[in-house]
């Protein structure tokens, strides 16, 4: 893969973080220690972690016309994400609310808002970018004809194609076989192989099911557990990097994107892992997402 561009088509959110000491039980009205205000939504996460690693990032995507898009678009543009094929839905932008425990722990609500008015008409505008990238990374936060259409049109010009299934959604076996690494974390992954998988034994155990609908690699996210990245013949577990966790939210956007690195620089699929999950280490050790993520400039100079 000689151009090193990449097509990031997915959401967009303003994300509200409440950092506390436990969640609320229902009726309750609980105090949060700290609340912070950051541009998020997994797709612009993923672009921003690519630009980051100094990969040319597109991000096709949708955003309302409020203060908030107008926030999330600066954001990108700040990281030097290309932001032209990103449109204005006259609805409000995509919003999540993040609860965060002290132990870097995260449960999330999000509004889709304007990430599903994202159509097939914003893909096709956007062809001639899809077409110049050789890796496309798409999510489930927008609609899953929109995800189709895309998957089928980044395979029509030889794009090696990304998925993170999530939030989790059927998706036809024309179009999931299209896709060359899917990526999933233990939630997800139970909903693809259709059985529960909680740890690295599970994924173990189960992982071939999921394999079997995909086309070239699987890559299971565990967590503090590591991951677990299967290409048909070889199992291969990545050991995670042992942090202090303050903040999770952004960490499996930050695996995604490094990982897209790795693979367009030509890592074998464990080096591309391994390298994935040190740098979304990195992230977790700071608040929010996109301000958190490292840059290739930071990550060498701590190896050094």
């Amino acid at each position: 893969m000689e151009n090193k561009s990449v097509a990031v088509i997915g959401s967009l959110n303003y994300d509200i973080i409440f950092k506390q000491k436990k969640f609320p039980e229902i009726g309750e009205t609980y105090m949060a220690d700290s609340v912070t205000f950051c541009s998020g939504g997994k797709g612009a996460n993923q672009a921003v972690q690519c630009s980051k690693l100094g990969l040319k990032t597109y991000m096709v995507g949708k955003i309302g016309d409020d203060n908030h898009g107008e926030m999330l678009l600066k954001s990108l543009q700040k990281y030097n994400v290309d932001t032209t094929f990103i449109t204005t839905s006259n609805t409000n932008t995509g919003l999540g609310v993040v609860n965060s425990l002290e132990d870097g722990s995260v449960v999330a609500t999000i509004s889709t808002g304007a990430n599903y008015a994202l159509t097939v008409e914003d893909i096709k505008n956007a062809e001639d970018v899809i077409a110049k990238s050789s890796i496309v990374i798409l999510q489930l936060e927008i609609p899953l004809e929109v995800v189709e259409y895309s998957i089928k049109m980044a395979k029509k010009h030889n794009c090696f194609i990304i998925l993170n299934a999530a939030p989790s959604n059927e998706i036809s076996e024309e179009c999931i076989k299209l896709v060359n690494c899917l990526v999933v974390n233990e939630s997800e992954a139970s909903f693809f192989a259709g059985e529960k998988i909680e740890n690295l034994g599970d994924a173990m155990k189960y992982c071939k099911k999921i394999y079997n609908k995909i086309s070239d690699v699987l890559v299971i996210t565990l967590g503090k557990q590591g991951s677990l990245i299967y290409d048909g013949e070889q199992k291969y577990f990545i050991e995670p990097h042992k942090v202090e966790a303050i903040e999770t939210t952004g960490a499996g956007d930050s695996y995604i994107g490094a990982l897209a690195y790795g693979i367009l620089n030509k890592m074998t699929y464990q080096q591309a892992g391994s390298f994935a999950s040190k740098v979304s280490s990195m992230t977790v050790m700071k608040i929010g997402s996109q301000e958190a993520m490292p840059t290739l400039s930071t990550i060498k100079q701590l190896q050094n």
